[in-house]
């Protein structure tokens, strides 16, 4: 999520890359894809979730997410 307590979204996958380049990170925000979470997927993370959750949508992205190369 973006809008974390005490380490934002983006700091947080910026540490997960650190650690591991290959991670899948799916972002979960209720901004839109084109807004802040932009950067995000730009800068690693694989997929994007938009809140409020649609259980069918988190499952295809996250399916999308972990089926990719």
């Amino acid at each position: 999520d973006l809008m974390m307590p005490e380490m934002g979204g983006k700091h947080c996958l910026e540490e997960l890359i650190k650690i591991n380049p290959r991670v899948k990170v799916v972002i979960a925000s209720g901004y839109s894809a084109n807004g802040p979470t932009k950067d995000l997927l730009a800068y690693g993370a694989k997929g994007f979730v938009d809140k409020p959750y649609d259980i069918r949508q988190v499952l295809e992205v996250v399916r999308g997410v972990l089926d990719a190369e």
